[in-house]
């Protein structure tokens, strides 16, 4: 049952206490909450959609998520990029049951209406006969986004058209974003997707894995195994950068209070010699690594010295700098549908894309040893905040609290919250907006 919104702005009260730090157990499992989230949340926020490498072509497509609804990403004849809902206007089933590929038209499997890659409705069986020429097919076009943005080769999109423009929305973290998923060089060629998108569903509420994400550098003991075998980004036992220069290296967080955004990453005291990136490489991999990390330590200056970036663009696309953006689409409060785009520069040789697969393959993913530490963490919490006596006890999310600062540690950091060191504070940030987003009604009281 739908909760009324008088009844759903008390509630978000006593599911956040910005007094007390603590977040409620049932945000995670409750089934009212979930389908708040879906009309206050996802309704409403810029979600990531895919690049542009996947629709390169006019009459490509890719099927995406928005939320709980299928959307197809194409490109129509005159090149422009759409959204649409995957669903036919006449009775609702999808008019594209593929992943990706390339189409002229998409056609009901149902009844036959078809659509043109511009979403116009452009085929319906006995118009005549059965519409006597009377259905107004140009008011039965797919539903497309109500704002689509094209951010360096990404693909947003909100349902909202009071919703700010994608940069307002991401505010700073357009620093991160960049810093992330920065093509190592700087040549013109970009970053694209490789073919194919990892999917697969985990027993957990999305928001774990969003918080996950957005700056936990407080679960290390979960990833002890793939430490002590060695498949850590060095190729080395233990997490860190087997770094002799005697730079220091400082934990930094940085959240964007305005809109729920975060990340954290290691801020180097000096420019970083060069380590073995992905270990076991070819001679010829590791001369494109090392090439790539001067090349962009000169073009980045001081900013090339934030290390090891994580983070989330609220409310669930989260990045592992320099390998992939995951989208955590919710499929119930117990239920997560997560997908993986790994990326790779354009113009790197193949045995470069290789290397970097894979390593996706055994660190991240459904399969990534990594990734299964942190699935057993969420599948176990979801399951553990759903009994009537976990229910009693919130979570706490106090760490760090009073050590927060306006004050960037660089200047390039932009505006926002830092805190140095372990703490709590970008999931006190990401709750924060999540419940100013559950107590809202429109944009206008965002």
């Amino acid at each position: 049952m739908a909760m009324s919104e008088t009844s759903l702005k008390q509630a978000v009260d006593r599911w956040v206490n910005h007094e007390r730090r603590t977040v409620t157990r049932s945000i995670f499992v409750d089934e009212d909450v979930y389908q708040a989230e879906q009309e206050r949340i996802f309704a409403r926020a810029w979600l990531f959609l895919g690049h542009e490498s996947q629709i390169a072509k006019p009459g490509d497509y890719f099927v995406s998520r928005m939320g709980e609804e299928s959307v197809i990403l194409t490109r129509d004849r005159q090149g422009e990029i759409h959204a649409f809902l995957n669903s036919c206007r006449h009775r609702g089933m999808k008019v594209c049951r593929y992943d990706e590929g390339n189409t002229p038209v998409f056609t009901c499997p149902y009844h036959g209406w078809s659509y043109g890659l511009d979403g116009s409705l452009v085929g319906v069986p006995y118009f005549k006969e059965a519409y006597h020429s009377e259905l107004k097919k140009n008011e039965w076009g797919l539903v497309e986004v109500a704002q689509l943005a094209n951010y360096k080769g990404w693909i947003w999109a909100t349902w909202d058209k009071e919703a700010p423009s994608l940069e307002d929305y991401l505010g700073d973290m357009r620093i991160y974003f960049d810093l992330m998923t920065d093509h190592p060089d700087g040549s013109p060629g970009g970053q694209r997707t490789w073919v194919g998108v990892q999917k697969w569903i985990m027993p957990a509420n999305w928001k774990f894995a969003a918080e996950n994400f957005i700056g936990d550098f407080y679960h290390n003991v979960s990833h002890r195994s793939v430490d002590l075998v060695g498949i850590s980004p060095s190729g080395r036992k233990g997490r860190h950068l087997d770094d002799t220069s005697q730079i220091r290296r400082v934990l930094v967080n940085y959240a964007n209070p305005e809109q729920g955004h975060g990340a954290g990453f290691f801020h180097a005291s000096g420019d970083l010699p060069y380590n073995p990136s992905y270990g076991l490489a070819p001679s010829a991999v590791e001369a494109y690594f090392e090439k790539a990390h001067y090349a962009r330590q000169a073009r980045l200056g001081e900013r090339a010295r934030a290390q090891g970036a994580v983070g989330t663009v609220f409310p669930n696309a989260s990045i592992s700098a320099g390998r992939s953006i995951a989208v955590w689409h919710p499929n119930g409060p117990h239920s997560t549908e997560a997908w993986r785009f790994y990326f790779a520069p354009a113009d790197a040789p193949q045995e470069v894309v290789d290397t970097l697969r894979h390593y996706a393959m055994r660190y991240a993913g459904a399969g990534g040893m990594t990734e299964q530490d942190d699935m057993e963490n969420w599948n176990y919490a979801t399951s553990a905040s759903a009994g009537a006596m976990a229910r009693r006890n919130d979570y706490h999310y106090a760490m760090g609290l009073g050590h927060e600062s306006t004050d960037p540690p660089a200047a390039w950091m932009g505006q926002g919250l830092f805190s140095t060191g372990t703490s709590e504070q970008n999931q006190r940030t990401m709750y924060k907006r999540w419940a100013e987003y559950m107590a809202a009604s429109s944009w206008a009281q965002l």
